[in-house]
């Protein structure tokens, strides 16, 4: 009988075996791993969209920091000059 059905299919006895015996997905197992590859996709997309949106954050605070730091030393005091006799202002 494997072998009429086997010659039928055109594949071997052992090729007509071994695919009887393989077991196929179930609907639920075939629509979770669908599930499972969507889900790591949004993991890499969100991934992506947090370490642009930090790399954003850090340069915005590199320049606060620049503007703060520039601001700091042009507020320190500076020593006056003296004034020269017989000078004129105007």
């Amino acid at each position: 009988m494997c072998g009429t059905e086997a010659k039928r299919e055109g594949v071997s006895v052992a090729g007509l075996v071994r695919s009887r015996c393989e077991r196929r997905p179930y609907a639920d197992e075939a629509s979770l791993a669908a599930l499972a590859s969507e889900l790591r996709k949004a993991v890499r997309e969100a991934h992506a969209s947090l370490k642009s949106g930090l790399a954003e954050a850090n340069s915005v605070l590199a320049e606060l920091r620049a503007r703060r730091e520039a601001a700091h030393v042009d507020k320190t005091p500076t020593r006056k000059r003296s004034k020269k006799a017989g000078a004129v202002h105007a």
